[in-house]
């Protein structure tokens, strides 16, 4: 590694993004802030680049220069380390993609993915059902490119300004776990899970108590990190009840 990593604002021609650099001027990577999009020559450093961005969006200078041994730089040096997951994913294509076609990835590996679901007669709708051996999974998504999303155990800001969207998708999982407990007649648990887009900042001593929430990268391969919960054919017995409309018109 480089002594010191240097990060700079470049805004121009309508373009708003961040310039990561080592002290020698070789690029280590570039954070759009308009679409939350995140360039590196190698996927396995997006993550500390990340978190480079953070930190400066954080100091409210012009340049940031991180000395090598600060956090940023040992996440950097920890993202090398991390060959399986990355590597994987750059093997199969999926650094990119919208939440609903890296859902779908997962189709081939025995999961079920039901989009649009409609819950109950109030115009709510379910962005996505996920059904497997790991469990079941409400999924919703919220997209703020550019913006600091600070994660608590209970409360989720965007730039500053709270928003609900923990609350709403605890809700929303309990609806749907009581409309399927109902229709399949048994006991069954169901786990709320918030996708965010943006520059994602989670208190790692307090993450949601009984949420996930995950940046969009992160998908599919945090499914795939849940140990067995499910039957096989369970899970698809569920997932069969779960594309019914009729089942959720109650």
């Amino acid at each position: 590694m480089e002594e010191t990593l240097i990060v700079r604002r470049w805004r121009r021609f309508g373009a708003d993004r961040l310039y990561v650099t080592a002290e020698s001027g070789k690029r280590v990577g570039v954070v759009d802030l308009q679409s939350g999009e995140v360039s590196v020559d190698m996927p396995v450093l997006e993550e500390g680049v990340r978190r480079a961005a953070q930190a400066y969006l954080r100091s409210d200078v012009a340049e940031l220069v991180l000395p090598f041994g600060s956090p940023i730089d040992l996440a950097l040096m920890a993202a090398l380390d991390d060959e399986v997951a990355s590597a994987a994913d750059v093997r199969s294509g999926e650094r990119g993609g919208s939440v609903r076609s890296r859902l779908e990835r997962l189709t081939d590996e025995g999961w079920n993915v039901v989009h649009a679901v409609p819950l109950g007669r109030q115009g709510t709708v379910v962005e996505h059902l996920l059904i497997g051996s790991g469990g079941i999974f409400s999924i919703t998504s919220y997209s703020h490119p550019g913006a600091v999303i600070h994660i608590h155990n209970r409360t989720i800001d965007v730039d500053g300004t709270p928003v609900q969207y923990l609350r709403d998708a605890r809700l929303e999982a309990a609806r749907v776990q009581g409309v399927l407990r109902s229709a399949v007649g048994s006991e069954l648990a169901v786990r709320a899970v918030l996708v965010l887009q943006g520059i994602i900042e989670m208190r790692a001593d307090a993450p949601p108590e009984d949420a996930l929430v995950v940046a969009r990268h992160d998908i599919p391969g945090v499914f795939r990190r849940f140990p067995p919960r499910l039957e096989p054919a369970r899970a698809d017995a569920i997932a069969t009840i779960a594309r019914q409309r009729t089942t959720w018109a109650r």
